[in-house]
């Protein structure tokens, strides 16, 4: 099973430092800064470089005792070492960042009451905010992971579902291949029956047919143009075997020849006209197919004067069934197939689905 794609954390000093993590302790070091500064006797960048270095130190003791130990006891939880570590660099820090800005005075920072006053102070001031901010931190960072893992899971169910629809499309089209065969070599076995001499013709023009058609059965993705080739085919082998009960016609709009189209859809129609409507009746009919586009969306329409809904039985037939199936495993509610009588027998089949352009 193929794992969806997740963007990998950054390692190293990247991981530890990144602006993710310091940008709210350097943003909370700016306001305290701006508190300080009436009291304050130095150069504010002095002040405000100091309390950078220290948050600076507290998220890297949170950040390495976030991985380091790899295994801790059962009885010390990580999120508690990661703020007990927060605070405890804090006065080692602002020991360490007053000696490096003192350096060079006379008298050592430790010696001089007004500068233990300032340190103190910050001190203290790290010490309220420090563990504050890394149970923040803490919060954050098990908000996103948990965030992270249903992104994950929501990708990898959604992946699961496409490869199960897929199948489910595949088997479909399976279905159909066994039912056109059958359908249209029970007619040529019909014309062998009655010893017709157009059974030779019928049945070398649908050689060349299903030389073509087969190869697009597997095929998940196909044009109108290339369906109506199809039919066009089909209906010229149905013509042969009974050229006094079926007459047809087929017009497209040009436009929506280079439209998306699960193969093998329009010619189920087509084949259903004939199979439900022409055959059963005794003086034939006469098929119609048109193809337009109208805002954005596909019409299709084959209507038959054949013997209509209540002498076929309804016009369902296995290919039917499977096709309203296989439009909505591909468009989803977005495609509708609708049958309806025509007056005074026939029956009109329309598809409407989302017009798609097949190279997209």
């Amino acid at each position: 099973m193929s794992s969806s794609p997740i963007q990998e954390k950054p390692r190293g000093l990247a991981r530890l430092l990144g602006w993710r993590r310091v940008r709210y302790p350097l943003g909370a070091c700016l306001l305290v800064s701006l508190m300080m500064l009436p009291g304050w006797q130095n150069w504010y960048l002095v002040l405000l470089g100091r309390l950078m270095f220290i948050a600076l130190v507290a998220v890297l003791a949170f950040g390495v005792f976030e991985v380091w130990p790899a295994r801790l006891p059962g009885w010390i939880a990580r999120w508690g070492l990661q703020v007990l570590a927060c605070a405890f660099v804090i006065p080692f820090a602002t020991a360490f960042i007053y000696a490096v800005t003192t350096h060079g005075d006379h008298t050592p920072f430790f010696r001089d009451p007004q500068r233990m006053g300032g340190y103190a102070s910050m001190t203290m001031m790290g010490l309220l905010l420090a563990p504050w901010m890394a149970v923040a931190a803490l919060i954050g960072q098990i908000t996103g992971d948990a965030k992270s893992q249903a992104l994950a899971f929501e990708l990898e169910r959604s992946e699961l579902e496409r490869k199960a629809l897929d199948a489910r499309l595949r088997l479909l089209q399976a279905q159909v291949e066994p039912h056109f065969l059958f359908n249209t070599l029970a007619n040529v076995r019909e014309l062998v029956d009655s010893g017709s001499p157009q059974a030779s013709t019928v049945l070398g023009s649908l050689i060349a047919y299903l030389r073509a058609a087969v190869p697009r059965l597997h095929e998940s993705a196909g044009t109108l143009g290339q369906e109506l080739e199809l039919v066009r085919a089909y209906l010229e082998v149905m013509h042969m075997r009974m050229p006094d009960r079926l007459q047809y016609s087929l017009y497209a709009e040009d436009h929506a020849r280079a439209l998306h189209c699960p193969p093998m859809t329009l010619l189920t129609l087509v084949e259903n006209a004939v199979r439900h409507g022409i055959d059963p009746s005794e003086e034939g009919g006469r098929i119609d197919i048109r193809v337009s586009v109208r805002e954005a969306r596909c019409h299709a329409e084959v209507v038959d004067t054949g013997a209509g809904l209540r002498e076929s039985g309804g016009g369902l037939g296995t290919g039917l069934s499977t096709l309203r199936e296989r439009l909505q495993l591909i468009f989803g509610n977005t495609a509708q197939l609708r049958l309806s009588a025509v007056y005074p027998h026939g029956v009109r089949a329309e598809l409407d689905f989302p017009a798609r352009r097949g190279d997209a």
